[in-house]
């Protein structure tokens, strides 16, 4: 039998080969690796994405879209690019959603190089997508160094009247020659090589419906996937399945699971209302979601719903795409 029929052979029945090679003392090669790898490459469905969601402004209001390019810096659709929009106070730290909740209702959309930010109560404002002769902004998002190009005194003040308070706000725009933050800088179980501009920490969230629904059947109101603000959400699994996936392949975009999301007061921000009630969702997803004991040092006691993955192969993904586990 000629070496590629006994390599066959042996992959078919699973079974270990071993093919002494040059005679006595040579190297011994394990053909029971081929089918090890082999089986490493299998694919298994596991469910449908059913919803993408873009958020241009970190902490913005999220865009539902059927179609989107998936890169390793995070989702882009049609001009703009997930969370590469950012509200920083005037001395650069950004404004997080859970000290400003109404930045949830600020919607913010482009069209033929033309950004537009609506809000309720608001007229609508409409800028030049590229303003390449404004200031550059140093900036501070979770206590690391990033740039942000400045959106301009109108956007500032449109900003700053929706969100009231006595100091001034501005908007800052991350520009693809920028330098972006590292990921392990946030989170150790990310790569070295990992780059996001202004998400929490991982170019990609990914959650279920039936995750939500999990958690809707403990709750005296329900609560939509938006308010957990995940990039991509499936459907078509059990709930919490998404815990267990390492490797996906979605049309022909590759994930790969780094770690969970654990989850802070912001998801008790109203989506529809920008009103922060800093109880549920979050109370009961400490009742049943904690890391084990062996995690504490990751998440401390932050509850964990969603999953952060990172970019290993870019493309497109839809609405309708099967989704795939790769390996067992």
């Amino acid at each position: 039998m000629g070496f590629e029929k006994l390599l066959i052979a042996a992959i078919a029945q699973n079974k270990k080969l071993y093919l002494v090679i040059g005679g006595a003392g040579a190297a011994v090669v394990c053909l029971g690796l081929a089918w090890r790898s082999l089986r490493s490459r299998e694919k298994v469905r596991v469910g449908v994405v059913s919803q993408l969601l873009v958020h241009p402004l970190k902490s913005g209001k999220g865009i539902s879209v059927a179609l989107a390019e998936c890169h390793h810096i995070g989702l882009k659709h049609g001009e703009l690019m997930d969370r590469h929009w950012l509200v920083v106070k005037e001395d650069g730290h950004m404004v997080a959603g859970k000290q400003q909740p109404r930045q949830v209702l600020v919607a913010l959309t482009s069209d033929g190089g033309r950004l537009f930010l609506n809000g309720p109560g608001m007229e609508e404002l409409q800028m030049p997508l590229q303003q390449p002769h404004n200031p550059i902004m140093d900036c501070r998002v979770f206590g690391t160094d990033i740039q942000g190009r400045d959106c301009g005194d109108e956007a500032a003040r449109w900003i700053t009247r929706f969100l009231g308070g006595e100091i001034g706000y501005r908007l800052v725009h991350f520009e693809p020659h920028m330098e972006p933050r590292r990921s392990a800088d946030q989170e150790a179980l990310f790569s070295q090589d990992e780059k996001v501009a202004y998400p929490n920490v991982g170019p990609v969230m990914l959650l279920s419906e039936a995750s939500v629904g999990d958690l809707n059947g403990k709750l005296q109101k329900d609560v939509t996937v938006e308010r957990f603000r995940p990039n991509i959400v499936v459907s078509d699994c059990n709930a919490f399945e998404e815990d267990s996936w390492t490797e996906l392949l979605i049309g022909d975009v590759r994930l790969h699971r780094v770690m969970s999301c654990g989850r802070c007061s912001f998801i008790t921000v109203d989506p529809e209302t920008g009103i922060i009630s800093r109880k549920e969702p979050l109370d009961t997803l400490k009742g049943y979601r904690q890391c084990q004991p062996s995690e504490a040092e990751i998440y401390k006691k932050s509850p964990l719903f969603g999953q952060f993955f990172t970019v290993k192969k870019t493309g497109i993904i839809q609405v309708g795409d099967v989704v795939y586990r790769i390996g067992r």
